[in-house]
């Protein structure tokens, strides 16, 4: 009987606090939070370019920092590289360059070497063995 007593009073008081003004306030300001986090992830990645796209026409082969709102970039149109200035104002083309340089490879996929420590890292400890044969092998 005694727990029948808990539960209906905990059923009462779990109904009482959805009703209850400061209660659905509180779930709205926290929602508006959340949508509020995602808009600001969302402006952040769009303003420091975190996804780059190419189309297969034009790709970023290389890319440096010159200063705090400049940077050249070595742009591939075709069969061409041409290097270029961005600043926030304007691009400018620099030159074409004759020989070609290789495309960057840690561009395409970031995490791929961290991804291959990391998982080396973690067989070395769940499994010594594997340490051991790899500084015998």
């Amino acid at each position: 009987m005694l727990p029948l007593v808990f539960s209906s009073s905990a059923f009462a008081q779990s109904t009482q606090s959805i009703t209850n003004p400061t209660s659905v306030l509180s779930i709205f300001l926290s929602l508006l939070l959340v949508v509020a986090i995602i808009f600001a992830l969302a402006y952040v990645m769009r303003r420091f370019n975190v996804t780059h796209s190419s189309n297969g026409q034009l790709k970023v082969v290389a890319s440096m920092m010159a200063g705090a709102k400049e940077r050249i970039m070595v742009i591939e149109v075709g069969d061409e590289q041409h290097l270029v200035g961005i600043t926030s104002q304007s691009i400018s083309h620099l030159s074409k360059l004759e020989n070609n340089i290789k495309r960057q490879q840690p561009a395409e996929n970031p995490g791929a070497l961290f991804k291959q420590k990391l998982v080396s890292a973690m067989a070395g400890k769940i499994n010594p063995s594997l340490k051991e044969e790899k500084q015998h092998g």
